[in-house]
């Protein structure tokens, strides 16, 4: 397990955390998670994704941590939480480790209080996976899938451009199950994550945090929860994500373009609107912290009050309703 090294200063240097604990999993993993801001702030949960850590949150926790109460964790194998064993990789362990987290973070919340949930990319699979839980349907009054796909996402990823959605789905599932080193953060090593993750315009800085916290992530779980991506598929779980949730999709995105934003926007039960940031790639938390941080405002400012709570639970019982009757 590896920290991403962080830069000397700036808004991508992660703040120091009000408080550090371990969380217990259902098979028994350890995962490290950080709760920052005001106890008795909204509560907002983040969740990474793939080949990230905590760090990735950066300018987003920065921006929500002086008046929310901010959840994030580390994924198993990634950051701080130790790798699984051979039988650690699934979604159902994404989903286990999420519930985990949830219980032994929001417990504590005056009853009726709910938190928005916000992940992006194989954070908010985790979501997804999750959506039938009674823990997450108890305790979050609203979600943000940002950068994200719920199925066939080796055919429509855009990294390898070949015509024959066979080949491209062959390339990238050799690509995600890789466990090649990709060594020291070079100016070769940068360009390439600008093109696969990131828009042509994103700041040599940007960039240059991304490249550290990708590269910082163990070869093996890499290769690990790649294979898991590549075989994914969560369409019927996301049509059971009853929360009022938000899309957050960059145009530019190679690894889950925005056909996959569309698919979801029209899956879900109660899409609150799909925003589309022109010319942005995968890294969306990263290259437009502050669109990301004013659609989770917004999220919490609706419903992530007692008033907006009760809404919430009217708007599933609502959707339990139509499941009945279709």
């Amino acid at each position: 397990m590896r920290r991403a090294p962080s830069p000397p200063s700036g808004p991508y240097v992660p703040p120091v955390p009000e408080r550090e604990l371990t969380v217990v999993s259902a098979d028994g993993s350890r995962i490290h998670a950080e709760l920052h801001g005001p106890e008795d702030a909204p509560a907002v949960v983040l969740a990474h994704g793939w080949v990230c850590s905590t760090a990735f949150w950066a300018p987003v926790l920065r921006a929500l941590s002086a008046d929310h109460r901010v959840i994030l964790y580390d994924q198993r194998g990634h950051g701080r939480s130790p790798a699984p064993g051979p039988g650690g990789y699934s979604a159902e362990a994404l989903a286990d480790d999420l519930v985990a987290v949830l219980e032994a973070t929001l417990a504590t919340l005056p009853p009726g209080r709910r938190a928005v949930l916000a992940g992006h990319s194989m954070g908010a699979m985790t979501l997804m996976a999750a959506a039938d839980r009674p823990m997450l349907r108890e305790r979050a009054a609203a979600a943000v899938l940002c950068s994200t796909g719920a199925s066939r996402l080796m055919e429509r990823s855009r990294v390898v451009p070949l015509r024959s959605p066979r080949a491209r789905a062959r390339a990238h599932r050799l690509l995600l199950g890789s466990r090649a080193p990709l060594g020291p953060v070079t100016p070769l090593a940068k360009r390439l994550v600008r093109y696969v993750a990131m828009g042509p315009g994103t700041d040599p800085a940007t960039v240059e945090v991304a490249a550290r916290i990708l590269h910082a992530c163990p070869r093996v779980v890499r290769a690990g929860w790649g294979r898991v991506l590549a075989d994914l598929e969560l369409d019927a779980r996301a049509g059971q994500l009853a929360v009022p949730t938000a899309v957050i999709v960059g145009t530019a995105d190679r690894l889950t373009p925005p056909e996959h934003a569309h698919a979801l926007a029209a899956a879900l039960p109660h899409c609150t609107g799909l925003t589309e940031l022109p010319g942005l790639g995968h890294m969306t938390p990263l290259e437009d912290p502050e669109a990301v941080t004013g659609v989770i405002r917004g999220l919490v400012e609706e419903y992530g009050t007692p008033r907006g709570t009760d809404l919430t639970t009217s708007q599933e019982a609502q959707v339990a309703a139509k499941e009945q009757t279709a």
